[in-house]
């Protein structure tokens, strides 16, 4: 299923942040930061993205339906949609 930059604005906002976190977390640990703030922001980055991922996600399951209540055939199945999904946790 293609989905456009526009309908993913809000998971590309929390990529682009993850990136810029996973960048501070390397330099911390490039300088031998205490390992507490390390995983702090770690956890941050992983949040992130696991966030980014569900909104992808979200976005799939509204274009499925969208497309059902068009009386078309759907891009994906459910099957499909909850491997994904489950694929993220």
């Amino acid at each position: 299923m293609e989905m456009s930059p526009v309908q993913l604005k809000d998971a590309l906002t929390r990529l682009k942040r993850a990136q810029g976190q996973l960048g501070a977390v390397i330099s911390m640990i490039e300088n031998g930061e205490d390992c507490r703030r390390v995983l702090t922001q770690l956890a941050a980055v992983s949040s992130a993205v696991d966030r980014a991922g569900f909104k992808i996600i979200a976005t799939g399951m509204r274009q499925c339906q969208a497309a059902r209540e068009r009386g078309e055939e759907p891009p994906m199945s459910d099957e499909e949609l909850e491997k994904l999904f489950l694929s993220l946790s």
